[in-house]
């Protein structure tokens, strides 16, 4: 019998995490739906913190998991068959999820995926290129002659937003602890700056003064005013976690500084925004342009196992992590 991983109720602890695993028969889908057989699914630093109960929007119990790839079983006839790919928002948080051998989405929200993608590399794709492109958007986008500041470079929405930018042609440095190399692909340069303590003079440094257009701020309050040091003048400090909530804040120095701060929660984007947003990368994948993350096989794990791939995301992996039904 197919099966979904359920949460019942949420657990402040990840070691003693318990799923409950529910045999389903193939869900019914509604006007306006479409039902896909799940291939692969992401799991997401969210995905766990929704388990953990530090989401308080989550409705429970709820089959978690915001990304998918997958066939088309029921929907539209011309539908049917269709290898697609998704991400969003209310998937495991408000609605089941893909943490399941079947998700229902909605069909203004069903993409073919790129064919240049297997099923493992598009189900893997989701939540970080999402969160990164839409930063990079409202950020007035990266581009030829600009200078893009990741701070957590390596991690999935750094290397990302890295990809994204150097395709761009934009000037990119990146942050890591322990002056770690940047990992991931690139399409141009990308100068790692060897401690956090003085990014800023490094980055006006090698700009002759300049600074960063845009700061990619992937971690929050630990950079958050090293990274509006190393501000150009009305430049942008993106921001999509964080582990303080309160920082110190200038107000001075911001409205001399013509800076704007941008906020991204893509749990506030639905499975049509994502969409869109996918449309937006499906030529740059297909084209060979933008990399897929590696996929791993100790990085890969029955629907069985997902206590065990939460655990691994909760503790920092390495890789991106996925659920194969």
């Amino acid at each position: 019998m197919p099966q979904a991983v359920t949460v019942k109720a949420k657990s402040a602890n990840i070691d003693a995490l318990e799923l409950n695993f529910v045999e389903q028969s193939r869900p019914a889908i509604k006007a306006g739906e479409c039902l896909v057989e799940v291939g692969s699914s992401g799991v997401n630093p969210s995905d766990v913190k929704a388990v953990l109960g530090f989401m308080p929007h989550a409705v429970w119990p709820r089959t978690p998991g915001r990304d998918y790839a997958g066939v088309v079983v029921d929907g539209p006839a011309a539908l049917i068959g269709r290898t697609v790919w998704g991400s969003g928002g209310e998937l495991g948080i408000r609605n089941n999820g893909a943490h399941a051998n079947y998700v229902v989405v909605p069909l203004a929200s069903v993409r073919e995926k790129p064919a240049a993608l297997s099923m493992d590399e598009a189900g893997a794709i989701g939540v970080p290129f999402v969160t990164a492109a839409e930063g990079l958007r409202r950020a007035g986008g990266a581009a030829n002659g600009k200078v893009v500041l990741v701070l957590g470079a390596n991690g999935k929405v750094g290397q990302a937003a890295i990809q994204l930018a150097t395709l761009a042609g934009a000037q990119v440095f990146g942050v890591e602890r322990n002056a770690q190399p940047y990992v991931g692909h690139a399409s141009g340069n990308v100068t790692m700056i060897e401690s956090a303590e003085n990014l800023d003079s490094v980055v006006r440094e090698l700009t002759g003064g300049h600074g960063a257009d845009i700061v990619f701020n992937t971690v929050g309050s630990p950079y958050f005013d090293k990274a509006n040091r190393a501000m150009a003048l009305r430049g942008t400090q993106i921001f999509i976690s964080t582990i303080d909530r309160a920082v110190p804040f200038d107000i001075l120095e911001f409205y001399r500084g013509q800076r704007t701060y941008v906020g991204v929660d893509t749990l506030a984007l639905d499975s049509v925004e994502g969409a869109a947003i996918l449309d937006s990368l499906a030529g740059s994948f297909e084209r060979g342009a933008l990399k897929p993350f590696p996929i791993v096989e100790d990085h890969v794990f029955p629907l069985a196992k997902a206590a065990d791939a939460y655990r691994i995301v909760f503790n920092g992996a390495r890789h991106r992590v996925l659920l194969k039904p």
